[in-house]
């Protein structure tokens, strides 16, 4: 436990502090958010605010991991497979997204890299992440990720074994790291919204991972009804306190109204830590609950687009859904407290769903 808080501690402050000198770095060098020009028109005065932001959520995240392991050495103790995994593709998906911030910088415009190149970059992190996962068994013959469909702990869909099995494996968890990637993208429109949201959800898996951990079978016995079978839960708890804690300092300076935007860079690796993060824990659909407004976000979209193209007429006043609201006459603090409430539930009902799963298994003793 006390790895976790030291994670979780020294990312919160290293994001706090760190901040305030990375704002003064890029607005010196120029780095502002350009915005959208058929948004709301109270975001224009948003045009030139600091944005690659990210940056700093994932140094606090990768600093605040190497300190937990620095403060609690020991055999048995060090990196392991499963969160090293979650690392690399957080921190693979932030490049894609830096490459996508910096190039909207310099050609001084709202799209940064075209959507083949942006999607190229995301398969290549996804994909290898997602063959690595398969890998680095362990003395109990555990993986970081099964080929088995998960909602609270492996379900009885299993993909085929062999090749086959390995292929449709990585396609299902591309499409899970791409869409939480973009809905954590599409939910950062307005200041504070996607790392706030992002704080509850990570608190959420820190808990879980955790709780994992203290019902393993590798405790308890691979006999005991209701254990997890989860190859690395307490470090895995450890990537989600650091994660947590560094989304949490950077919400200090990114809340209403923002000093700094995290931009792509931070929002694609939020997207896929919190991916990566269901993987190994084999909570994969409870990623769906947990992440309820991301969830929200990305269907507003697709019924946007759907509906204009079946109907030609649009089923919101603009999409994401947050700018639905803002174009209604809500004041934006409005809409990110409101959003924040919507995150807070679907955190709150999906650890629900866990506890009275676990306990639907009765007592481990």
């Amino acid at each position: 436990m006390r790895s976790v808080l030291v994670a979780a501690l020294t990312s919160l402050l290293l994001s706090i502090v760190v901040t305030p000198a990375a704002i003064r770095v890029l607005r010196r060098r120029g780095y502002g958010q350009e915005i959208r020009a058929d948004g709301p028109t109270s975001h224009h005065t948003k045009r030139g605010t600091p944005t690659m932001g990210g940056m700093v959520i994932i140094a606090a995240t990768l600093v605040g991991y190497a300190a937990a392991h620095v403060a609690s050495p020991g055999p048995g103790r060090g990196p392991t497979a499963s969160a090293l995994l979650v690392l690399f593709l957080m921190t693979g998906l932030g490049l894609v997204g830096f490459l996508d911030d910096y190039i909207k910088i310099v050609k001084q415009r709202s799209l940064g890299l075209k959507s083949r190149a942006k999607l190229a970059g995301q398969s290549v992190v996804s994909i290898a992440f997602a063959v690595l996962a398969l890998g680095f068994r362990n003395h109990s013959g555990l993986t970081p990720a099964s080929r088995t469909v998960s909602f609270v702990r492996d379900s009885n869909v299993v993909f085929a074994a062999g090749a086959v099995g390995s292929t449709l494996f990585v396609i299902w968890a591309y499409v899970m790291i791409a869409a939480t990637a973009n809905g954590v993208n599409l939910t950062d429109g307005l200041d504070g919204l996607a790392s706030g949201a992002a704080v509850m959800v990570f608190m959420a898996y820190v808990v879980i991972a955790f709780w994992q951990f203290g019902n393993s079978c590798a405790l308890a016995g691979a006999s005991a009804a209701g254990c997890y079978t989860a190859r690395d839960p307490l470090d895995v708890s450890i990537v989600a306190a650091a994660a947590m804690g560094a989304c949490f300092g950077f919400l200090w300076w990114n809340a209403s109204p923002a000093k700094i935007f995290m931009g792509d860079t931070g929002s694609l690796a939020i997207g896929g830590a919190l991916a990566g993060i269901a993987i190994v824990t084999r909570t994969q659909l409870l990623l769906v609950v947990l992440g309820g407004l991301f969830v929200i976000e990305t269907v507003s979209v697709i019924l946007q687009v759907a509906g204009f193209k079946l109907s030609r007429r649009r089923l919101f006043n603009m999409a994401p859904i947050h700018h639905h609201f803002e174009l209604a006459g809500w004041v934006e603090n409005t809409v990110i407290v409101r959003f924040w409430i919507v995150a807070g539930l679907a955190v709150a009902f999906g650890l629900g769903v866990f506890y009275a799963e676990f306990l639907s298994h009765g007592a481990i003793g």
